[in-house]
């Protein structure tokens, strides 16, 4: 299902492109971070080590496990790891012999974020049916 509001577009998780990363960037209209869905089969890598001029890196590991090369140091990641890297870092991934690793990366520019959460949000008035 796709779906696109005033306010907001809604669209669904399609399979991973054969090039083992979907950019989310175009299809949700991205405005403050671009968001990538990345497969690495078994024993594969990343084929380069990059970092970047001004935006920081979110990595979580959805499933399966690997390597990740950072700055110089080699450690091993899992499901459910959480990794955040910023710009000037040196990375590279790289799927575990016998393992998928799958995991998605949110990409924003770092010290960017002026408020978050309890201060960034806002009641409003209108409520969902479930809300009485």
């Amino acid at each position: 299902m796709e779906k696109t509001g005033k306010n907001y577009r809604l669209s669904l998780l399609e399979n991973i492109k054969e090039a083992g990363r979907d950019t989310l960037h175009d299809r949700l209209a991205l405005t403050g971070s671009e968001i990538s869905v990345n497969e690495l089969p078994a024993g594969v890598s990343v084929p380069f080590v990059h970092a970047h001029k001004m935006n920081e890196e979110v990595y979580i590991v959805l499933e399966g496990k690997g390597q990740l090369f950072l700055d110089g140091e080699e450690f091993c990641i899992e499901k459910d790891n959480i990794i955040r890297i910023d710009p000037a870092a040196a990375r590279c991934f790289k799927a575990d012999d016998n393992s998928t690793l799958k995991f998605i990366c949110i990409q924003t520019q770092a010290n960017s974020l002026n408020q978050f959460t309890e201060n960034d949000g806002l009641p409003v008035e209108v409520k969902p049916s479930w809300l009485s």
